[in-house]
């Protein structure tokens, strides 16, 4: 297959690539900043000579968006939502110009798009979607928003021709250097991994095979459109989760952190508390439903996974 990976220069399309690559499809990287041989400059924002790499293509995989991994200022919020709205929205008109479009295209989008609870978990059937949860930040409904926006610029392109899945993705974890992964394995080590504000909000995640696995599947099955949460179907509370972390690396304790000190933490490390704090508790009822079966589906079994990989690319670099 020839697959198209706009904004694959980030974390999960370098996990993308590597593994279409070897499994012997021919990728091509949309990037700003085209460096290697695969990589064909486009800006995100309009239709140009990039839009010859989609016609004749047989799968668009778009990723791009500014990261989230920031401060959730006024303008990095704006820049987040333009460059995913308008990015799926140039892709969804390079489609719909091509003499011979691709078959499917699966559009990034993310499980911040459910509320922030406790209660019950969110598919795609029943799930809540957020924006109006009472007692949390006024500017977390902005990033639900973002959400929304991205999946509606997917859906109102006009592409008859090819079918549209949208990737609610939960956080991908990967041994590489500077994922999430490796942020939270950093703190694990220096003793930091504790509970923050209590650990009863929910961390949903997916291991990076299964990311990369749940992906072939949604490209083979041709009968699935519309938003599929990405997403293994054990999210667990955080203070459980960095338990088991820590466990992984043979980390005794860690210690916890209020909501305030994981404030001071994210400004420190130039992010936002939502990703610390918001609740996501999403389940992949659709992929289970369809038959998808995860190789990794309990999180100690992925953290060991992971920080067996992690440790084996340490000792041999």
């Amino acid at each position: 297959m020839k697959v198209v990976i706009p904004g694959g220069t980030g974390q999960v399309g370098a996990i993308l690539t590597r593994a279409l690559t070897a499994a012997g499809h021919e990728v091509v990287v949309l990037t700003r900043r085209p460096v290697r041989d695969r990589e064909v400059h486009w800006d995100g924002r309009t239709l140009g000579p990039w839009a010859e790499t989609i016609d004749g293509s047989d799968v668009v995989i778009n990723l791009a968006g500014r990261s989230v991994s920031c401060r959730y200022t006024p303008a990095n919020l704006q820049a987040m939502m333009d460059s995913r709205v308008h990015s799926a929205q140039v892709v969804g008109e390079a489609i719909a110009a091509a003499a011979r479009p691709p078959e499917v295209w699966l559009q990034m989008s993310t499980a911040t798009v459910y509320a922030h609870r406790f209660d019950a978990p969110n598919d795609e059937a029943t799930g809540v979607i957020g924006g109006a949860e009472p007692d949390v930040p006024g500017y977390w409904a902005y990033s639900v928003q973002i959400a929304k926006n991205w999946e509606q610029a997917q859906e109102q392109a006009e592409t008859p021709h090819t079918r549209k899945v949208a990737l609610r993705s939960a956080m991908v974890m990967s041994p590489d250097r500077g994922g999430v992964f490796d942020v939270l394995l950093r703190l694990a080590r220096l003793g930091l991994g504790g509970a923050v504000a209590g650990g009863a909000q929910y961390v949903s995640w997916i291991h990076d095979r299964d990311f990369v696995r749940a992906v072939e599947f949604l490209v083979d099955r041709g009968d699935i459109a519309g938003p599929v949460n990405l997403a293994a179907p054990a999210p667990l509370p955080q203070r459980g989760f960095m338990r088991a972390l820590r466990a992984s690396w043979g980390v005794p304790a860690g210690l916890p952190a209020t909501a305030w000190m994981a404030e001071l933490g994210a400004f420190a490390l130039r992010t936002d508390t939502e990703l610390l704090l918001k609740s996501r508790r999403v389940v992949p009822g659709r992929l289970l439903d369809e038959g998808f079966a995860f190789d990794f589906g309990a999180w100690p079994e992925a953290a060991d996974d992971l920080v067996r990989r992690v440790r084996g690319a340490r000792g041999s670099g």
